[in-house]
């Protein structure tokens, strides 16, 4: 069986387990009072109930029992030994290979961290700088959710493994890659650019990455996103995106305020997705809000910041910023 990737979020009901999970040679999820599900011949049905019944009685649907029942899953029936595991943590993030099936520890119920799996911690239990991953890893680190599949990203992982040491040098592509992406960061920060440069830029970059349209909207119209893209999925199913620009600097953040902003341009767009791209950092308050818009709705808001929208800009081959405005 082909070795597959995942991304795993070590934080059940909000508790950082990542120094315990370290330690303890293991990788750990939550839903803890959910008993019984390493039963083999539960059918997702009645696995996902099990969920439903302890945590999301009240539901009127099935989404949220769902999407718990959906991250459970991965952990404990798709996630195979020797399949490798990304961790985000921080600025950084580790890399677990997986060494035996997923255990129940009824200790650990209070704590909320009873379901677990053995792995062995990749380049000597060492953390990864989050700059070294390619965009699409950085971008899938930050899932607004417990897990996520990454196995279309294997060479990635496997290519930060490499770049931090773990068997071998850094290639003249990834330092040159490095040196990029730190110049770009300089130039969309300080260079010549202005805010519609920079709404500009991230045109171009997402017609790059596939949008058959990318539509910079007015000012005068502007109802909270500033680039509508539409993207067209198998040549069939269209994925309307909204986008928030804010060329700021590294200080301020970008905080809840600029998420609230671009939810109203989701829903008045009619959006399916909802990005905000900034030349600076984000803050926790962002992450909360885009991380809670996706529980109640079920819409995803991905936040960019500057390092990891100056690596799509190199990746993409969109290499020459705009001129700021006269």
């Amino acid at each position: 069986m082909a070795q597959a990737a995942y991304v795993l979020r070590i934080s059940p009901s909000g508790k950082d387990k990542v120094p315990e999970a370290l330690e303890t040679n293991t990788i750990i999820i939550g839903w803890s009072n959910a008993i019984g599900l390493l039963d083999e011949s539960l059918s997702w049905e009645d696995f996902r109930d099990i969920i439903r019944k302890e945590y999301y009685s009240d539901e009127i649907n099935l989404r949220r029992s769902g999407n718990a029942g959906g991250h459970m899953w991965r952990f404990i029936r798709d996630m195979k030994q020797d399949d490798l595991v990304v961790v985000p943590y921080s600025s950084e993030f580790y890399v677990a290979k997986i060494a035996g099936r997923p255990f129940y520890d009824p200790t650990k119920v209070e704590e909320d961290s009873a379901y677990r799996r053995p792995v062995n911690w990749l380049n000597k239990r060492r953390p990864i700088p989050r700059q070294v991953a390619r965009s699409p890893l950085l971008a899938r680190m930050k899932t607004q959710g417990t897990s996520a599949g990454a196995s279309d990203l294997l060479d990635e992982v496997q290519e930060c493994l490499l770049v931090s040491g773990q068997e071998k040098t850094p290639t003249f592509q990834t330092d040159l890659q490095l040196r990029l992406t730190r110049e770009v960061v300089k130039e969309i920060r300080g260079g010549r650019i202005d805010s519609f440069g920079f709404e500009r830029l991230i045109q171009g970059v997402l017609v790059r990455l596939g949008a058959v349209e990318a539509r910079i909207i007015p000012r005068s119209e502007d109802k909270g996103a500033d680039i509508v893209a539409t993207f067209l999925v198998a040549g069939a199913f269209v994925q309307k995106l909204a986008v928030q620009a804010k060329h700021w600097h590294p200080n301020p953040p970008v905080e809840r305020d600029v998420v609230e902003q671009l939810i109203r341009g989701i829903e008045a767009e009619g959006a399916s997705l909802g990005m905000v791209v900034t030349a600076g950092s984000i803050g926790s308050s962002a992450v909360a809000a885009a991380e809670q818009y996706f529980d109640e709705k079920g819409i995803r808001i991905e936040l960019v910041h500057g390092d990891q929208f100056a690596k799509l800009i190199v990746e993409s081959g969109v290499v020459a910023a705009p001129m700021a405005t006269p």
